[in-house]
């Protein structure tokens, strides 16, 4: 077990020169081979996968997240190619003005410099990550969660390899040690490391930013809401809902919560419940909507509790609630709302634009699953997450983020 991981963070600092150096085109040459090296490492990543697949319990909501297949990871690939074709955020002239004095006073986008990224169960935010970080001339940390060891590890080396063979310092690029102790010396590591990224469970964030001194750009986790509203086309709203909650529950931008209009409740759930029922999604129901389920003879149905508003189920789970107008709606989600990806559905445009103006999140939809909240459905490319704060980046943190300003000032002799 390591002391410490004072070496790393040198490393690290020390590779931002290099990184920032690096050409358009020897970055974009890089991802390439990269992309190339994945598809050619399927079977030995999926070994390794399979090692820490074998330590999770297969119930576990983390397992979805964690499992590699090869289809993921061509996709991962395809993923990294799709980065490598989008522009350079770095080295862009923001502004350009040549002073009475003589000065030319210039602004450009540049790397963040050493971005520290802390996140759980899921071996796609390192590939993605790293490729985001090379495309744009960030050295990167990597802290994944114990559970992930062995894939991570596969990957980073993997990449590390590609960065070596043509002459790239290996260390933009670091997997660090697991161990608790080592993150909370990530988060303090104000010398060496100029942004942290927490991906993760709630507690994982609130656990960043509370013993973070480091900057944080936080990626949040995804409390989801969908109201259907009784101008809805009820079969396209059940459809919406059902994609929203079943196509992949595990993620962030799954719906956890239907506030359902209580005029069209006795019309709207026997066609959800229809779709709910296939996939077997278990609702914890309020009392009203709890009535009408029974009525129904819905099977997975629980009453529930006040935590179960404002949960992030990441699962085959959701809760119901019934509202007797848009703005009981509204209040609702301004209660238990994680601010990740908000929507209505609906055939009325009033409602609609009151809807999409008043709920403060990330994302906001009109009649559109919140599974799209995602940097690559977006166009932007991977993404390091979701980010639900307002400061620097929201919404899909993505290749276009990872930059901060500079200012460059060319003189003559001028002098103050």
């Amino acid at each position: 077990m390591k002391e410490n991981i004072e070496e790393e963070l040198k490393v690290a600092k020390a590779a931002t020169v290099g990184a920032k150096l690096l050409s358009n085109e020897l970055k974009r040459d890089l991802l390439y081979k990269i992309a190339a090296e994945l598809k050619g490492n399927v079977e030995n990543i999926l070994h390794e996968n399979k090692k820490d697949l074998e330590r999770m319990d297969a119930a576990d909501s983390r397992y979805d997240r964690l499992l590699l297949t090869e289809q993921r990871i061509i996709a991962l690939a395809d993923s990294v190619q799709a980065i490598a074709d989008l522009d350079d955020p770095a080295n862009k002239l923001l502004s350009s003005k040549l002073l009475d004095n003589g000065l030319l006073v210039e602004k450009k986008t540049v790397p963040l410099g050493v971005v520290g990224v802390i996140y759980e169960s899921r071996p796609n935010v390192t590939v993605d990550v790293a490729a985001l970080c090379l495309r744009s001339g960030n050295v990167c940390l990597l802290r994944g969660g114990s559970d992930a060891w062995f894939t991570n590890n596969v990957l980073v080396e993997l990449l590390r390899s590609v960065y070596s063979k043509h002459a790239v310092n290996p260390d933009m690029l670091q997997l660090l040690p697991t161990e608790r102790k080592h993150v909370t010396e990530l988060l303090t590591a104000t010398k060496f490391v100029d942004i942290i990224i927490p991906r993760g469970s709630q507690s994982l964030i609130d656990f960043v930013r509370e013993n973070a001194k480091v900057p944080v750009i936080e990626t949040g986790a995804g409390v989801c809401h969908t109201y259907v509203d009784k101008h809805a086309d009820l079969p396209k709203a059940a459809k919406i809902v059902a994609n929203a909650k079943i196509s992949r529950p595990s993620v962030c931008n799954a719906l956890d919560t239907v506030l359902v209009d209580q005029a069209i409740a006795e019309s709207f759930l026997p066609i959800l419940i229809e779709l709910f029922h296939e996939q077997q999604v278990r609702i914890y129901a309020d009392d009203s909507s709890y009535e009408i389920l029974t009525m129904l003879q819905y099977p997975y149905l629980e009453k529930a509790s006040p935590e179960d508003f404002g949960r992030e189920f990441l699962s085959l789970q959701c809760s119901i609630k019934l509202v007797d107008t848009l703005d009981d709606a509204l209040i609702h989600i301004a209660n238990y709302s994680s601010k990740h990806s908000e929507c209505i559905i609906s055939e009325d445009a009033e409602k609609i634009a009151i809807f999409m103006e008043a709920v403060d999140a990330a994302a906001v939809y009109a009649n559109a699953s919140t599974r799209f909240t995602d940097g690559g459905e977006f166009g932007l490319g991977a993404e390091i997450g979701i980010s639900t704060q307002k400061l620097h980046a929201r919404g899909p943190f993505a290749l276009e983020k990872l930059v901060t300003e500079k200012w460059y000032v060319t003189g003559n002799g001028q002098i103050r």
